[in-house]
């Protein structure tokens, strides 16, 4: 079993590559995938760049040069709704690409070609990735101190969409558009859908875990949400990923 697992900031790769065994490095098309073994489990992580049609490509790169037999996206991403807050993790059960529109040739939000407007994560992988979040949610106790810290008291998990876009989805106005057009969405990020769709054409399951780096409130605490995403969403991924990699070990 060999897993891919990509992230959306470079930081994380390095938390990640630091754990490797048997460490083996290889770059293609200004990409660097780093190959070992963690918690007992061969896997390749890489920074997915940002940007649908750069994390597209990134996705492309790894399934058909390491032949994965799954991928785990990780990354953070910014609430759409009211109910998710800093450090809440979203797992997406749908992916939709909420800047495709190709009316009147097809509906609102459908990919061409494809017949879908979402990409849905089987019942299975949904099932690994909340068992993982859930174990990291009770294990992680001095982590969970240091969230504490920063008056990140209980955090959550939620099941449910997720939208990504070639657009920084940053203030109050674009976060409504989505949740108007898309109600079922939970956040958003600018690469898990391209991923998706990426792994669904090469027929590879895929898993996509957010973290909530930035909600929806505009009197937000900016400083922390500063922190979150530099230093301690690097650590929510890094844990999950370990979590996750236990269950399948």
């Amino acid at each position: 079993m060999k897993i891919g697992i990509l992230t959306t900031q470079h930081e994380e790769v390095e938390y990640i590559i630091e754990q490797l065994k048997q460490k083996n490095i290889t770059e293609r098309a200004n990409r660097v995938f780093y190959e070992g073994v963690f918690e007992g489990v061969n896997i390749v992580v890489a920074f997915s760049h940002w940007g649908k049609v750069s994390a597209a490509l990134t996705t492309s790169i790894l399934l058909q040069e390491f032949k994965v037999d799954r991928l785990v996206s990780m990354g953070s991403a910014s609430a759409v709704v009211p109910e998710l807050n800093v450090g809440d993790i979203v797992v997406a059960q749908r992916l939709f690409q909420h800047d495709m529109d190709m009316r009147p040739l097809f509906r609102r939000y459908e990919i061409p070609l494809r017949g879908v407007t979402s990409f849905v994560t089987p019942e299975n992988e949904l099932q690994i990735a909340t068992d993982a979040v859930h174990n990291f949610l009770k294990q992680a106790k001095d982590f969970r101190k240091e969230l504490a810290e920063y008056n990140i008291l209980a955090p959550k998990l939620q099941l449910g969409d997720i939208a990504s876009g070639d657009l920084y989805i940053t203030g109050a106005s674009r976060k409504a558009t989505i949740n108007r057009n898309l109600p079922s969405v939970l956040c958003a990020d600018m690469e898990s859908a391209a991923i998706a769709h990426t792994c669904a054409d090469f027929h590879i399951p895929c898993i996509v875990i957010r973290t909530i780096a930035e909600g929806t409130n505009e009197d937000a605490d900016v400083e922390l949400e500063a922190r979150f995403k530099t230093e301690l969403a690097v650590q929510y991924n890094f844990f999950i990923i370990r979590s996750l990699l236990q269950i399948l070990v």
